[in-house]
């Protein structure tokens, strides 16, 4: 079977996408112009507002393009047949070793919906569908660890904890995160 070439569109929109990532990690939504995105990608900027519609859209379909390929990374950690304590490893080592950009972009966009209506709305779906894999995952959690906490305060809690270090970490402050984590870590080994 022949593959399929992407068409000139497709290869300049994610041309686009690639470079918006990479810009919203280095500079952040504010140091991103239409020309300098265009630059980055080697693309012309008239094409920005012609693909996207606007530079929001872009951006927010930056952040669910990178969400989709780590929702797929998640599902597939948590449906492995381990116990739960070796996927929360892993997600934690995600969190502070391996997803710093992603964490930078979805800062940055959350922020940038606070004042925008349309925006928010996209990314409340993105927020839900991490609270979708975590509700999964943690149902594991509650079994294997009894804990009784209702399992939609549990996710709100560990969804907050990983947005609380995430944006401590935005900021350059680090201390106590892994001093936390252990502790949560001899929480888990204590009460399997």
């Amino acid at each position: 079977m022949t593959e399929l070439k992407p068409s000139a569109r497709e290869t300049a929109e994610e041309a686009f996408l690639d470079a918006a990532e990479r810009l919203l990690v280095e500079v952040g939504y504010a140091g991103i112009t239409t020309r300098r995105l265009a630059e980055e990608a080697g693309a012309n900027h008239g094409l920005v507002h012609y693909y996207f519609g606007s530079m929001e859209n872009l951006l927010l379909r930056v952040l669910e393009r990178f969400t989709e390929r780590l929702i797929e990374r998640q599902r597939a950690m948590y449906a492995q047949d381990l116990p739960f304590i070796e996927k929360w490893r892993q997600a934690m080592r995600y969190l502070l070793d391996e997803d710093i950009p992603y964490e930078k972009v979805w800062l940055e966009l959350q922020a940038l919906a606070w004042n925008n209506p349309e925006l928010r709305e996209r990314v409340d779906g993105i927020n839900a569908e991490w609270r979708s894999v975590l509700t999964e995952a943690f149902e594991q959690a509650r079994s294997e660890h009894q804990i009784e906490m209702p399992i939609d305060a549990l996710v709100s809690l560990v969804m907050a904890f990983n947005l609380g270090i995430m944006v401590e970490r935005a900021a350059g402050i680090e201390a106590g995160h892994r001093d936390l984590l252990n502790w949560i870590d001899n929480w888990l080994e204590e009460t399997r």
